[in-house]
């Protein structure tokens, strides 16, 4: 769902959105499949209806227990 986004502003390529797992930069994480570092990017949705654009700030961050303290220092 983050490629797609990703891609919706062109950053990447929509043909790779979903493969490449832009926020998982690290080969483990890419390796694996996981996140283990939490990562955040800020990009512009366009709603072409009321031609209003909204800044959206996602974070990427581990969702097992293990990562508490990971997830923690994102949030902050």
């Amino acid at each position: 769902m983050v490629d797609s986004l990703i891609s919706y502003n062109n950053i990447v390529n929509p043909r790779i959105a979903g493969q490449i797992r832009l926020m998982d930069f690290r080969k483990d994480e890419q390796e694996r499949c996981i996140t283990m570092k939490s990562s955040s990017i800020s990009i512009v949705f366009d709603s072409q209806k009321k031609n209003d654009n909204y800044l959206i700030n996602l974070i990427d961050s581990p969702g097992h227990v293990d990562f508490t303290s990971e997830v923690s220092s994102a949030l902050k």
